[in-house]
Protein backbone atom coordinates (compact mmCIF):
# COMPACT_ATOMS: atom_id res chain seq x y z
CA UNK A 1 0.00 0.00 0.00
CA UNK A 2 1.54 3.27 -1.09
CA UNK A 3 1.04 6.55 0.72
CA UNK A 4 1.05 9.88 -1.05
CA UNK A 5 1.27 12.87 1.27
CA UNK A 6 1.24 16.19 -0.52
CA UNK A 7 -0.23 19.64 -0.83
CA UNK A 8 -3.22 19.99 -3.10
CA UNK A 9 -3.57 23.52 -4.46
CA UNK A 10 -6.37 23.96 -6.93
CA UNK A 11 -8.72 26.35 -8.60
CA UNK A 12 -12.32 25.27 -9.01
CA UNK A 13 -14.73 26.73 -11.53
CA UNK A 14 -18.38 26.15 -12.24
CA UNK A 15 -18.56 25.77 -16.04
CA UNK A 16 -21.20 25.31 -18.70
CA UNK A 17 -21.75 21.66 -19.61
CA UNK A 18 -18.78 20.83 -21.84
CA UNK A 19 -18.60 19.23 -25.26
CA UNK A 20 -17.22 15.82 -24.27
CA UNK A 21 -15.93 15.14 -27.81
CA UNK A 22 -13.68 18.21 -27.51
CA UNK A 23 -12.44 17.03 -24.10
CA UNK A 24 -11.67 13.57 -25.53
CA UNK A 25 -9.52 15.17 -28.25
CA UNK A 26 -7.20 16.92 -25.76
CA UNK A 27 -3.59 15.86 -25.03
CA UNK A 28 -3.09 13.06 -22.50
CA UNK A 29 -6.87 12.63 -22.16
CA UNK A 30 -8.12 10.20 -19.51
CA UNK A 31 -11.58 9.37 -18.27
CA UNK A 32 -12.77 7.62 -15.13
CA UNK A 33 -15.93 7.09 -13.14
CA UNK A 34 -15.68 8.07 -9.48
CA UNK A 35 -17.92 7.26 -6.56
CA UNK A 36 -16.87 8.86 -3.31
CA UNK A 37 -18.14 8.92 0.23
CA UNK A 38 -17.34 11.21 3.13
CA UNK A 39 -16.80 9.40 6.40
CA UNK A 40 -17.10 10.03 10.08
CA UNK A 41 -14.52 7.61 11.42
CA UNK A 42 -14.14 6.39 14.99
CA UNK A 43 -11.06 7.84 16.72
CA UNK A 44 -9.15 4.60 16.21
CA UNK A 45 -9.43 4.93 12.40
CA UNK A 46 -9.26 8.70 11.88
CA UNK A 47 -6.81 11.53 12.23
CA UNK A 48 -7.63 14.62 14.24
CA UNK A 49 -8.79 17.74 12.29
CA UNK A 50 -8.94 15.92 8.99
CA UNK A 51 -11.74 14.92 6.70
CA UNK A 52 -11.81 11.41 5.32
CA UNK A 53 -13.06 10.35 1.93
CA UNK A 54 -13.05 6.98 0.21
CA UNK A 55 -13.30 6.67 -3.52
CA UNK A 56 -13.91 3.91 -6.06
CA UNK A 57 -12.22 4.74 -9.38
CA UNK A 58 -13.26 2.86 -12.54
CA UNK A 59 -11.10 3.43 -15.59
CA UNK A 60 -10.00 1.44 -18.62
CA UNK A 61 -7.13 0.14 -16.47
CA UNK A 62 -9.59 -1.39 -13.97
CA UNK A 63 -11.02 -0.52 -10.57
CA UNK A 64 -9.05 0.96 -7.71
CA UNK A 65 -10.00 2.17 -4.24
CA UNK A 66 -8.45 5.16 -2.49
CA UNK A 67 -8.71 6.50 1.04
CA UNK A 68 -7.90 10.20 1.45
CA UNK A 69 -7.43 12.34 4.52
CA UNK A 70 -7.56 16.09 3.88
CA UNK A 71 -6.71 18.96 6.17
CA UNK A 72 -7.32 22.59 5.25
CA UNK A 73 -4.32 24.91 5.12
CA UNK A 74 -6.04 27.81 3.28
CA UNK A 75 -9.25 28.02 1.26
CA UNK A 76 -7.28 26.91 -1.79
CA UNK A 77 -4.66 24.60 -0.26
CA UNK A 78 -5.06 21.32 1.56
CA UNK A 79 -2.71 18.67 2.88
CA UNK A 80 -3.81 15.46 1.23
CA UNK A 81 -2.77 12.00 2.41
CA UNK A 82 -3.87 9.26 0.02
CA UNK A 83 -3.44 5.52 0.11
CA UNK A 84 -4.74 2.74 -2.05
CA UNK A 85 -7.02 0.33 -0.18
CA UNK A 86 -8.63 -3.00 -1.02
CA UNK A 87 -12.21 -3.47 -2.20
CA UNK A 88 -12.90 -5.13 1.14
CA UNK A 89 -11.58 -2.16 3.10
CA UNK A 90 -13.62 0.20 0.90
CA UNK A 91 -16.78 -1.78 1.68
CA UNK A 92 -15.92 -1.96 5.38
CA UNK A 93 -15.25 1.80 5.63
CA UNK A 94 -18.40 2.69 3.67
CA UNK A 95 -20.51 1.92 6.75
CA UNK A 96 -19.00 5.05 8.34
CA UNK A 97 -20.57 7.40 5.78
CA UNK A 98 -21.40 10.67 7.54
CA UNK A 99 -25.00 11.20 8.60
CA UNK A 100 -26.79 13.38 6.06
CA UNK A 101 -24.20 12.72 3.33
CA UNK A 102 -24.95 10.75 0.17
CA UNK A 103 -22.34 9.09 -2.04
CA UNK A 104 -21.26 11.38 -4.89
CA UNK A 105 -20.79 9.92 -8.37
CA UNK A 106 -19.19 11.72 -11.29
CA UNK A 107 -17.33 11.16 -14.52
CA UNK A 108 -13.93 12.84 -14.58
CA UNK A 109 -12.39 13.91 -17.87
CA UNK A 110 -8.76 14.97 -17.48
CA UNK A 111 -6.21 16.32 -19.92
CA UNK A 112 -3.02 18.33 -19.97
CA UNK A 113 -2.40 21.69 -21.59
CA UNK A 114 0.53 24.08 -21.22
CA UNK A 115 1.91 22.09 -18.29
CA UNK A 116 -1.34 22.09 -16.30
CA UNK A 117 -3.72 19.21 -15.57
CA UNK A 118 -7.38 20.09 -16.17
CA UNK A 119 -10.09 17.93 -14.61
CA UNK A 120 -13.69 18.32 -15.75
CA UNK A 121 -16.18 16.61 -13.46
CA UNK A 122 -19.62 15.80 -14.86
CA UNK A 123 -22.30 14.88 -12.34
CA UNK A 124 -25.48 12.86 -13.08
CA UNK A 125 -27.70 15.47 -11.39
CA UNK A 126 -26.71 18.37 -13.67
CA UNK A 127 -27.19 18.63 -17.43
CA UNK A 128 -26.27 22.30 -17.81
CA UNK A 129 -23.10 22.67 -15.70
CA UNK A 130 -20.00 20.85 -14.50
CA UNK A 131 -16.80 21.53 -12.54
CA UNK A 132 -13.35 22.39 -13.78
CA UNK A 133 -10.47 21.87 -11.36
CA UNK A 134 -6.92 22.94 -12.16
CA UNK A 135 -4.09 21.93 -9.84
CA UNK A 136 -1.24 24.40 -9.50
CA UNK A 137 2.13 24.45 -7.72
CA UNK A 138 1.37 27.60 -5.70
CA UNK A 139 -1.55 29.92 -5.00
CA UNK A 140 -0.04 32.76 -7.04
CA UNK A 141 -0.14 30.84 -10.35
CA UNK A 142 -3.02 31.70 -12.69
CA UNK A 143 -3.43 28.93 -15.28
CA UNK A 144 -4.98 29.70 -18.66
CA UNK A 145 -8.57 28.63 -19.29
CA UNK A 146 -8.93 26.73 -22.58
CA UNK A 147 -11.21 28.55 -25.04
CA UNK A 148 -13.53 25.53 -25.28
CA UNK A 149 -14.34 25.78 -21.55
CA UNK A 150 -17.01 28.34 -20.66
CA UNK A 151 -16.64 29.61 -17.10
CA UNK A 152 -19.81 30.50 -15.21
CA UNK A 153 -17.93 31.56 -12.09
CA UNK A 154 -14.88 30.88 -9.94
CA UNK A 155 -16.00 28.77 -6.96
CA UNK A 156 -12.55 28.13 -5.49
CA UNK A 157 -13.52 29.95 -2.29
CA UNK A 158 -17.22 28.98 -2.23
CA UNK A 159 -17.71 26.11 0.25
CA UNK A 160 -21.12 25.32 -1.25
CA UNK A 161 -19.33 23.92 -4.30
CA UNK A 162 -17.08 21.45 -2.53
CA UNK A 163 -17.84 17.85 -3.36
CA UNK A 164 -18.47 17.19 0.32
CA UNK A 165 -21.13 19.93 0.26
CA UNK A 166 -22.76 18.35 -2.80
CA UNK A 167 -22.95 15.11 -0.81
CA UNK A 168 -25.33 16.99 1.51
CA UNK A 169 -27.18 19.31 -0.87
CA UNK A 170 -27.19 19.66 -4.67
CA UNK A 171 -27.04 23.29 -5.77
CA UNK A 172 -29.46 24.19 -8.53
CA UNK A 173 -29.12 27.97 -8.60
CA UNK A 174 -29.97 29.75 -11.85
CA UNK A 175 -26.88 30.07 -14.04
CA UNK A 176 -28.40 31.84 -17.05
Amino acid sequence: MSNNNSLEIEYKFLIRFPDVKILEAQPEYKCCELTQMYLSLPDSLGEESTRCRIRRVKSKEGISYIKTFKRKVTEMTRVEIESEISAEEFESLSKYIRDGYSPVSKVRHSFKLQGFTYEVDIFPFWDDRAYLEIEVESEDINPPIPDFIHIIKDVTYDARYRNSALAQHIINEDIS
